[in-house]
């Protein structure tokens, strides 16, 4: 399974055509895979990038929902909302459709931040102002999620 870690600085061109980093295609050119799922975050205004072997897992995971329980209806429509399959071109880019463009705010500064089996495409000064915490907020959210966990 491909993790994503790295953080990459790059732009964006007015027809949402984004030239992915090399370092990060190298470690893509380990997946015969160029197609991608380009999504929406549920919890941020960025986009989410999956490679089709953790979308693929993830969609198993929603499709064993109960779509008779209206809250479970309503919720695979809002995830995959917008969702779009793009492609590695031959220049290394992908296309980010004009729609997902605009929910994040893609102009043409923009981040990629690796997220462990997806990463994000997030506007630069967006990304800059979630990450802007100081020490001591980052120490409580870090022991509020990882402090429980036994890692033996």
């Amino acid at each position: 399974m491909m993790n994503f870690y790295e953080t990459y600085e790059c732009k964006i061109d007015d027809k949402g055509r984004l030239k992915l980093p090399s370092s990060l295609v190298k470690l893509l050119q380990s997946s015969d895979d160029k197609n991608f799922v380009v999504k929406r975050s549920v919890f941020q205004n960025c986009l989410e990038v999956y490679p089709m072997k953790p979308w693929e897992n993830l969609m198993k995971k929603i499709n064993g929902l109960n779509r008779f329980v209206k809250k479970n209806a309503d919720f695979i429509r809002m995830f995959t909302a917008g969702v779009k399959n793009v492609e590695l071109d031959s220049s290394e880019r992908i296309l980010i459709p004009k729609d997902l463009k605009q929910f994040a705010n893609l102009n043409k500064e923009i981040v990629i931040s690796g997220a462990g089996e997806l990463f994000e495409i997030w506007d630069k000064d967006a990304y800059e102002k979630v990450i802007a915490t100081n020490e001591a907020d980052f120490g409580k959210l870090t022991e509020e999620v990882m402090g429980e966990i036994d890692f033996e």
